[in-house]
């Protein structure tokens, strides 16, 4: 990151050996525990800590932790971001043995037991520990052609969220405004790059805005014309479900006026379109001003520097092999937990993070009371899948039982609720999802002026 006075000013490094925080008084000093990351993983990781006799230091690069579940409906409209997001101190202010830092982490010592981290202005400080839990999540992956990011933006993050609301809403007023059918059309269409619960969901929502909210809101355009297009090298769309699920979804999908193309690689994207390549070599071009990716996901690059630093093996996604306890390999007081955790085959979605940041912070506490007990191995208990496809219909996927329809909109959304942080939240979100099914109104919906595509015009009085 540039420094505020480009070029001038140097990035100043300041070594920051866990201070405690002003309320503490002195006294022996206290095993320190660095999280890093403030997702599912480390939230509850810090959260399991709290009445053990340690200095716990949590450090993110927002200061909210966000339900990446519900992200898609901060991209259409239905949710706030707010609705969504829990500050963090706000989550550990009655946690006494808990700070927050706002902060990267960049590299980490593990001789020395320290990380080095950047603040948003770039300068750098170090952070002590005595043991680590790294829960830094992943980043949208392009399969090695991160060029497609330009015209195909992912959805990991809020600011990726707003990005794509800005996409989806200024797409329909750009229709608006254009004189005829075949200029309008390309602005009408939308490709979704994914057949993944996220990309299924993403699609989902962008039919029921169009169909739904504001149907009859335009006076140029029909937005119950919209395409939506969704594409996926395999050949059925959620195939983690089962192919019972994995068919009724198709079908929901295709009834809602979805477009399935099943099957196909994307090879080439674009500031007006995309291609696709069909398993028999069939090349085909698809116009469409929107394209959004939900194809895949890579270890952030911080995982990258962690993994040479400490001599561990990583798998194809960057996600770094753990040992059965979830420590790193010859590193007895470093946990890896959530998306960039490698065993077993488990999947990176919110239980198994939340269940191994538990499963760290219950280590490290037996550890500090100096239990006699050896380290136990994590087990994940596989609570279920759930995937919201339109109104009154979601997969619910637990075990044996496989729900859909309006009994797995019910479970899916009772799921949701119960580990959507913060009371108020919750509340919030019930609310906004009965309003929305009983009038199909989704409030947030303000986007700026400006090209939805481009960065956002801050040029006052544009109007003028």
């Amino acid at each position: 990151m540039n420094p505020i006075e480009s070029g001038v000013a140097e990035k100043a490094t300041i070594t920051l050996t866990n201070p405690p925080a002003t309320h503490q008084t002195a006294g022996p000093v206290r095993p320190r525990v660095l999280i890093l990351g403030g997702g599912f993983g480390g939230v509850r990781a810090a959260r399991e800590l709290r009445r053990a006799d340690v200095e716990v230091t949590l450090l993110d690069r927002g200061t909210g932790h966000v339900f990446q579940p519900l992200l898609y409906q901060v991209a259409t409209g239905l949710l706030s971001e707010g609705q969504i997001t829990t500050p963090l101190r706000a989550m550990l202010r009655r946690q006494r043995n808990a700070r927050v830092i706002l902060g990267e982490a960049r590299t980490v010592d593990p001789a020395a037991r320290r990380v080095v981290a950047s603040r948003p202005d770039g300068s750098t400080f170090e952070l002590s520990y005595d043991y680590l839990i790294v829960a830094v999540g992943m980043r949208q992956s392009y399969f090695g052609h991160d060029e497609f990011s330009r015209y195909a933006p992912g959805m990991k993050t809020i600011g990726d969220a707003l990005a794509i609301r800005r996409r989806v809403l200024g797409a329909f007023e750009m229709a608006e405004s254009l004189p005829t059918a075949e200029e309008r059309g390309p602005w009408l269409t939308f490709a979704v790059t994914g057949a993944g619960p996220t990309g299924v969901e993403l699609a989902g929502q962008i039919r029921e805005l169009a169909t739904r909210t504001i149907a009859r809101e335009y006076r140029s355009i029909d937005p119950r014309e919209t395409r939506v297009l969704l594409f996926d090298g395999l050949d059925a769309p959620v195939p983690q479900f089962g192919e019972k699920l994995s068919a009724k979804a198709a079908h929901r999908l295709a009834k809602l006026g979805v477009e399935l193309h099943m099957g196909v690689l994307v090879t080439n994207i674009d500031d007006t379109g995309l291609e696709t390549k069909g398993k028999d070599g069939t090349v085909t071009r698809y116009d469409a001003r929107t394209v959004l990716w939900t194809a895949g996901v890579h270890a952030v690059p911080f995982v990258d520097e962690l993994a040479a630093r400490l001599g561990a093996e990583q798998d194809r996604g960057g996600r770094i092999q753990v040992r059965p306890d979830l420590t790193v390999p010859n590193h007895d007081n470093v946990w890896v937990v959530g998306d960039i955790m490698a065993l077993s085959g488990l999947p990176g979605v919110a239980e198994v993070a939340m269940q191994g940041g538990i499963h760290a912070g219950r280590e490290i506490r037996r550890r500090v009371a100096k239990r006699p007990r050896s380290r136990r191995d994590f087990r994940y208990h596989n609570l279920g899948s759930a995937a919201y496809i339109s109104r009154f219909h979601a997969l619910v996927k637990a075990g044996p039982v496989e729900l859909s329809g309006f009994t797995g909109w019910i479970l899916w959304g009772g799921i949701h609720l119960t580990f959507l942080a913060g009371a108020r939240n919750r509340a919030g979100a019930a609310v906004t999802w009965l309003l929305t099914l009983g009038r199909g109104k989704r409030r947030e919906r303000a986007i700026p002026f400006g090209d939805p595509r481009g960065p956002q015009d801050s040029f006052p009085g544009a109007c003028s």
